[in-house]
């Protein structure tokens, strides 16, 4: 029989002791924790984004305030099945997967009523100043 450190590289136990089942609990202790601190800081947030960012595109509409992954700045037109159209400027419409959408702000309605109604205001504002000059 083969002692000292040659028994060691051969696999075998070291001389006058044996391995416990809580020895070998205990080794495979820090490995289980580096699972666990992997799956939580690592695997478990990046799943959650992925679901949110599934049903952020599944919900584009029509009028929705989108910014590219590019960056580009627009309004959704239209919606089809794996794409959109984007109003960028005024004669111009980009048709973009719907995976290069990177966040939506379904702000542009509001935004727009909010501006009709401040025009008239600003108007009627504007021409009872003009009357009293």
């Amino acid at each position: 029989m083969v002692h000292g450190p040659m028994a060691l590289l051969m696999g075998g136990a070291p001389a006058g002791g044996e391995s416990t089942p809580g020895s070998t609990l205990m080794g495979f202790l820090p490995l289980v924790a580096i699972i666990a601190i992997f799956y939580f800081l690592i695997l478990r947030p990046q799943n959650k984004k992925q679901k949110d960012t599934q049903k952020m595109l599944a919900a584009l509409k029509k009028g929705d305030r989108v910014v590219t992954i590019g960056g580009i700045h627009g309004v959704i037109q239209s919606v089809k099945e794996s794409t959109v159209i984007v109003k960028v400027d005024d004669n111009v419409k980009l048709e973009l997967s719907r995976s290069a959408i990177s966040s939506v702000s379904s702000q542009a309605k509001e935004e727009k009523e909010e501006k009709k109604i401040e025009a008239p205001e600003a108007k009627s504002g504007e021409t009872s100043e003009t009357e009293e000059k």
